[in-house]
């Protein structure tokens, strides 16, 4: 925007002398025409200069609501898992409670028929004739136990069915409780659904708009620096994290900037043999990247992997995380410790799955793709460092066919 106006400008100031020149102007009226051009060259670049810094508010204030919104966003898909967390146990509990209400229901029906049997019993006994006055006494009597057990006994049964239907009162409002509360729950669950998705179009119409105002020269100078302090600020986390991580390891080297090359211990071993952290195709590189249409040079530690949302990250070696949370213009971020010197970093995740001090193995899960502190959609950043200096990750990915 600048330059354009800028070269207007001063093809405004060229052509004063010429179209001055056929009347013989006379030089007190030239150089009014002059310092009016200059006037107006001067008002064209002031204006300028406010578009331009507009559009760097703009720019800050769009940045800053993108990483609100990837904070809430993150918040909101830990909401959710807490919820499906909590809606699973309910089912379970509910599973848990249909098998007690079959097994009450079943030995209800067992103890009734058993009732049965015995009232029948206890019927015939009470309605055979009396044995004839000739009969032992022994007999009368063993008639009268009898009859005084089968009482004793239906009347256990009875308190026992009187006992499994308290039983099933309550496991019925046990069941239609825990219903209630999963039904709450569901519907809660669809009303964060809900605000994600609105939050996720209310993003995608900031990230369009940011797009939009990044077409501005001088925006993407500022975006530059931006990114330029970003990675000062993580190469400053690095150093520190390095210098904590070697300060608990007796056996650390310092660090040799002389050195052409990592040495082959470790990690090292693996230079073009590690696995890919993601399934995805590099989009951005590493190294010094010039913006093919305003010029604007970034320095990258690290390479962009575009990849599906919600794809799995894996740590390309085992080692230990060394720090996850999140960092301004990288979102969430994971750096693990390979020991030796070596770490890889990995950024922009939409939810992080280890704990620091975790020891986690080659191929494990470690994270999840998505784009927070990214305006470029999903995917994942990737780097290698040797005692904090970065490396160029494509040199110790392995090729694919």
């Amino acid at each position: 925007m600048i330059p354009h106006l800028c070269s207007a400008a001063l093809a405004l100031v060229l052509l004063v002398p010429a179209a001055a020149a056929p009347g013989r102007a006379r030089p007190g009226e030239t150089l009014k025409a002059k310092r009016e051009a200059l006037g107006e060259v001067r008002r064209q670049l002031e204006e300028a200069r406010a578009r331009a810094s507009a559009a760097r508010e703009r720019e800050v204030s769009l940045l800053a609501e993108l990483e609100q919104v990837d904070r809430t966003l993150a918040k909101k898909r830990e909401e959710l898992r807490r919820l499906d967390e909590r809606i699973r146990r309910l089912e379970a509990e509910l599973e848990r409670l249909e098998g007690r209400r079959g097994r009450v229901a079943e030995n209800t029906v067992a103890q009734q028929a058993a009732l049965a049997a015995r009232l029948r019993v206890l019927d015939r006994l009470r309605s055979a004739p009396m044995p004839p006055a000739g009969l032992a006494e022994e007999e009368q009597v063993a008639r009268v136990r009898a009859l005084q057990d089968l009482s004793r006994v239906a009347r256990l049964d009875v308190r026992r069915l009187a006992e499994f239907g308290e039983t099933a009162e309550r496991l019925q409002e046990r069941r239609e409780a825990a219903s209630r509360a999963r039904r709450e729950l569901v519907d809660l669950r669809r009303s964060v659904l809900a605000e994600r998705a609105a939050m996720n179009e209310q993003a995608e119409r900031r990230r369009a708009l940011l797009l939009t105002v990044r077409e501005d020269r001088a925006t993407h100078e500022r975006m530059a620096a931006e990114l330029e302090e970003a990675a000062r600020r993580l190469e400053s986390l690095v150093r520190e994290l390095g210098r904590r991580a070697q300060a608990r390891v007796a056996a650390a080297r310092p660090s040799d900037p002389g050195t052409p090359r990592p040495p082959a211990v470790g990690l090292g071993t693996l230079r073009g043999r590690l696995p890919w952290p993601t399934e995805g195709r590099i989009v951005a590189g590493f190294g010094r990247q010039v913006h093919p249409r305003f010029g604007t040079e970034t320095v990258r530690h690290g390479v962009d992997i575009e990849a599906e949302e919600g794809a799995i990250i894996r740590a390309v070696h085992s080692g230990a995380v060394l720090y996850r949370g999140w960092l301004r213009g990288y979102g969430n971020l994971i750096i693990l410790d390979h020991g030796q010197g070596y770490y890889t970093l990995y950024a922009h995740a939409s939810e992080v799955v280890v704990e620091e001090g975790e020891r986690v193995k080659v191929g494990q899960g470690i994270a999840r793709v998505g784009e927070t502190g990214s305006v470029d959609g999903p995917r994942l950043y990737f780097e290698v460092r040797y005692q904090g200096r970065a490396e160029d990750p494509q040199v110790w990915l392995r090729r694919r066919p």
